[in-house]
């Protein structure tokens, strides 16, 4: 029943964790590249429009995101108490790169970025005010959300192949 239940935890998270890093996946390689052809006011305001969708705790976006936090969570205990030979670091790796290298970022870097453009009061702000509060905010973004991007699809082929091994 342990392995059953560990598979299923598995099979979970590299659905959801798959989901999440398609959406960080597409928002680098189509949403940011897109509306950064767009001048500064406009960039600015288009990603607080998408962001106010994820913030506005959209039911599926938060189910998925959610989700994947805890069903990865669940395959690295119910793994732990499973798992033996080289699969438990490969476990513990995949949980690893999500955890520290997709969750971690997003809540340190990404998150108070999306916070600080949804603070802007555009409505008052001039050319200057655009250009600067764009600087801050593009480069490390896109800067964060690649690493955890590239975080994200190492640790699902980690889950991937790991779940190869148990079959």
């Amino acid at each position: 029943m342990e392995e059953i239940l560990f598979k299923l935890a598995l099979m979970t998270s590299i659905l959801l964790c798959g989901l999440v890093t398609g959406l960080l996946f597409g928002f680098a390689v189509v949403a940011m590249p897109g509306i950064g052809q767009l001048p500064d006011d406009a960039f600015l305001l288009a990603f607080k429009h998408m962001d106010g969708v994820i913030q506005g705790n959209q039911p599926l976006f938060m189910l998925v995101w959610v989700g994947s936090i805890v069903s990865m969570l669940a395959a690295l205990i119910l793994g732990s108490l499973h798992l033996t030979g080289f699969l438990m670091p490969l476990l513990w790796v995949a949980s690893a790169l999500y955890l520290v290298g997709v969750q971690a970022p997003t809540a340190r870097f990404n998150i108070p970025l999306n916070n600080a453009v949804q603070a802007l009061e555009m409505m008052t702000m001039d050319d200057d005010d655009f250009a600067t509060a764009r600087t801050a905010f593009e480069g490390p973004w896109n800067r964060w959300n690649q690493i955890r991007t590239l975080n994200g699809i190492l640790a699902v082929s980690a889950m991937v192949v790991l779940l190869t091994w148990l079959q």
